[in-house]
C-alpha cells in the first residue's frame, strides 16, 4: 500500500562508502595528521593540562603567625625588647610590623609649647594667625591663639611636649638582632568544591618538626618556621639596609593540589619587595607607650618606627579527576581526526596531478529520468460494464 511505502525509509540505514586509495602521499599526510592530533591529546591536553581533572581555584584560607627573638635596644623605656614589644599588631594576622629601628621622643607631658617649625602652614607673625582651638594639620596639637615670635614664628599648641623631632633614622639604633627572629606561618586552606582542607604544617612529627626545623628552598622546602634575614635575602636586599628605613615584603603561598594523589598537596614559599624599584624605599608608623610618675603626672614615650611590615598572600589551585572533561576532549580529539578525512580528499580531488582520475573513482554520478508517470485513479464505486 502507499502508506506503507512512505513509512519505509523509517527502516532504512544509510553508511559511507570508502573508497581505498594506493597513495604514498596521501597516507603519509593522513597518518602525520593523525599523530599530531594524538599527540597534541596526550602531551597538550591531558599531561601538560590535566584534561582529564576539574579544578577548583576559590581557595578559602586562615592565616596564623607568630615571632620569636629577643633584641638589645638603646630606648628610655627598656634595654630588651621581645615580641610583644616589636610586632605589630600582637594579635598574629596575615600581615605584621617588625619594628627594626626607631625614633625616641621621652618624657612628653600634656601641655603649651611651640609646633614644631618643620610642620607646613604654621608659620604666624601675629596672635591672629593662630586661632583657638584649631588642629594645626598634620601637626602635634591644638592652637591656643598665640603667635611665639622667638621660636622662629609658630604657633602655641596644645599637646603632648615636647613636640616630635623630625630626623634621619639612626644607624645606631638598628636592632641587629632582628636579622635572627623568626617567623612561624601557619596557613590553612579549604577547596570547597571538594570539600577537601589541610594546613601547612604537617600532621606526622609536628611537635619534632617545629622544634628543629628552619625554612630551607632546598634542605626544609616546607617548614614554616622563617628567619628575617634569609626573606629579606630572598627579595634580593641587603637585611642591613631595610632594616635602617624599612620596607614592605609579600609573604607568596601557593597551594598547587593533585587531589588523585594524597600526598600531592604541599604549599611552596616565594618571598617579592613590593616596592618598584622607582619608588621611594621605606616603611614606618608611629606609636607611644604610656607612664605615670611619682607625682601621678601622666607621661609617654613617642616612637616613629621603622620597620619590615609583611603581607602574607595565598592563593593556590586543586585539581581531580573528573569523567566528563577526559569524555569531552577525546570527543574533541577524534573530531579534529575526522576531519583530517575532509583534508585529504580535498588534496586528492584539487591538488593531485591524477584529480581527474581520482575523481571519477571517488565520485559516482548517476542520471535520473525526469519523465512522470501519470497515476491512473481508479473511480469511487462499482464500475459499470
Amino acid at each position: 500500500m502507499a502508506w506503507q511505502n512512505r513509512l519505509r525509509f523509517l527502516f532504512e540505514y544509510t553508511t559511507v562508502k570508502y573508497v581505498g586509495m594506493q597513495n604514498m602521499k596521501i597516507g603519509l599526510l593522513y597518518r602525520i595528521f593523525q599523530l599530531t592530533i594524538m599527540g597534541y591529546l596526550i602531551g597538550w591536553v591531558f599531561l601538560k593540562n590535566k584534561g582529564y581533572q576539574v579544578k577548583d581555584d576559590t581557595i578559602e584560607s586562615s592565616v596564623l603567625t607568630k615571632v620569636k627573638g629577643v633584641a638589645r635596644v638603646n630606648s628610655t623605656d627598656s634595654d630588651l625588647w621581645g615580641p610583644e614589644d616589636y610586632v605589630f599588631p600582637n594579635q598574629g594576622e596575615n600581615f605584621l610590623s617588625i619594628a627594626t629601628n626607631f625614633i625616641e621622643t621621652p618624657n612628653q607631658t600634656l601641655g603649651n609649647c611651640s609646633e614644631n617649625p618643620e610642620v607646613p602652614n604654621n608659620k604666624c607673625s601675629k596672635d591672629e594667625e593662630c586661632t583657638v582651638g584649631e588642629a594645626v594639620r598634620a601637626g602635634n596639637g591644638i592652637k591656643t591663639g598665640i603667635c611665639l615670635e622667638t621660636h622662629n614664628g609658630t604657633c602655641e599648641i596644645y599637646g603632648w611636649c615636647p613636640t616630635e623631632q623630625r630626623r634621619d633614622p639612626d644607624p645606631a639604633n638598628v636592632v641587629r638582632e632582628a636579622e635572627n627572629f623568626t617567623l612561624y606561618i601557619r596557613n590553612f586552606i579549604r577547596f570547597s568544591q571538594f570539600n577537601f582542607s589541610t594546613s601547612n604544617v604537617p600532621k606526622v612529627n609536628r611537635k619534632l618538626l617545629l622544634k628543629n626545623c628552619l625554612y630551607d628552598e632546598t634542605v626544609h622546602p616546607y617548614c614554616p618556621i622563617f628567619r628575617l634575614g634569609d626573606i629579606v635575602n630572598q627579595t634580593g636586599h641587603k637585611f642591613e639596609e631595610m632594616a635602617l628605613r624599612g620596607g614592605s615584603i609579600g609573604v607568596l603561598i601557593e597551594w598547587r593540589c593533585d587531589l588523585d594523589k594524597d600526598s600531592d598537596c604541599r604549599p611552596h614559599y616565594s618571598f617579592v619587595y613590593l616596592y618598584n624599584t622607582s619608588e621611594t624605599v621605606g616603611f614606618n608608623f608611629r606609636f607611644a607607650r604610656y607612664s605615670t610618675d611619682a607625682a601621678g603626672q601622666r607621661r609617654r614615650t613617642f616612637y616613629n618606627v621603622f620597620g619590615i611590615h609583611f603581607d602574607i598572600m595565598v592563593f593556590g589551585t586543586a585539581r581531580k579527576f573528573c569523567i566528563i572533561p577526559t569524555i569531552v576532549n577525546i570527543a574533541s580529539a577524534l573530531t579534529l581526526m575526522a576531519a583530517g578525512s575532509y583534508i585529504c580528499d580535498i588534496v586528492l580531488l584539487f591538488v593531485m596531478k591524477k584529480r581527474s582520475v581520482h575523481t571519477e573513482s571517488m565520485l559516482e554520478r548517476m542520471t535520473m529520468n525526469d519523465k512522470e508517470i501519470p497515476l491512473k485513479i481508479m473511480p469511487e464505486g462499482p464500475v459499470e460494464m
